[in-house]
This record gives C-alpha cells, structure tokens and sequence, in this order.
C-alpha cells in the first residue's frame, strides 16, 4: 500500500492561513471522497478562510494554481484523478499536472498539497479516495501536507 511509512502530521498554528483548494470535475465519486477529506483536515485545523475552485479537469489545476498564487495566500491544494486508458493521454496529462504544480510552488513559494492521484483503475481511486471503505485519504493527506508546510514556511514569509 503506497501509505506505507507516513508520518502521522498534525498541524498545530494553521487557523490564520488563507488557503484556495482547487479540484478537478471529472470522477465526481472520487472527487467527493477527496473534497471531503480535505474539508476535514482544513476543519481540523481550524483553517477558517478557504475558497473553493472547481476547474473542467486535472491539466486545468496548473494555471489555476498560478493564478491563485499571484494574491496573497498561504497554500493550495490541487485535487484530481487522473484513471489510465488505452491511450498516451494518461501520461501527458499526469505530468503535466505534477510537473505544473511543482513549478508554481517553487516559483511562488506557496506550498501546494498534492492531491491527484493517477491511477491504473477506477477501484485504485476509490480506494484512495477517503471515501467509506477507503484505504486511503489522499485528499486528507494532501490539505494536511500542505498547512504543515505552510506552518513550517511562516517564520520565512514572503512578504
């Protein structure tokens, strides 16, 4: 199991931060699992001021995230689901969202939690998706890794 290993993050000092969750149209099952968890973790942390953007799909969450990250935020976390098919598409889209996403973090200095999961089949992104009978969490762990980063990263502010 890929969770195999985790470290078991809590996020303490993230009620101020101002974090966009941006997420994918396609799969709506697992979207809804993954939006869920990541609405948990964000409630957990006491994260009050989020804003929600939903985009066509998962190549759209790259310039999202660069626009977002142009005002002042603290974090973002990207949410899609990216299923194989008989085609190349599968990993022109899945690197381009990873490679995307990576670039504007490291541009901007704005943690981006990483929440696409690409997977082989259907059943691999409903078991990751934090729905009930998951194994898995991944929109959870994605909000999770990225207020802790931000958390981490405050002392070090850009502005």
């Amino acid at each position: 199991m890929s969770g195999e290993g985790a470290p078991d993050l809590h996020v303490d000092g993230a009620a101020g931060l101002k974090v966009v969750v941006i997420a994918s149209q396609w799969h709506e099952k697992v979207m809804d699992g993954l939006l869920a968890g990541t609405r948990r973790a964000l409630a957990e942390a006491r994260v009050a001021d989020v804003t929600e953007l939903r985009v066509p799909g998962v190549f759209e969450l790259t310039v999202a995230a660069a626009r977002v990250t142009t005002q002042p935020i603290d974090a973002v976390v990207a949410l899609g689901v990216v299923i194989r098919g008989g085609t190349p598409h599968f990993e022109y889209v899945c690197e381009a969202a990873t490679t995307g996403l990576t670039l504007v973090s490291q541009r901007t200095g704005v943690p981006v939690g990483f929440g696409v999961l690409t997977c082989d089949t259907e059943q691999q992104a409903l078991d990751r998706a934090g729905l009930p009978g998951s194994g898995e969490d991944k929109g959870y762990e994605a909000a999770v890794a990225a207020l802790a980063t931000a958390v981490t990263l405050a002392p070090f502010s850009r502005c």
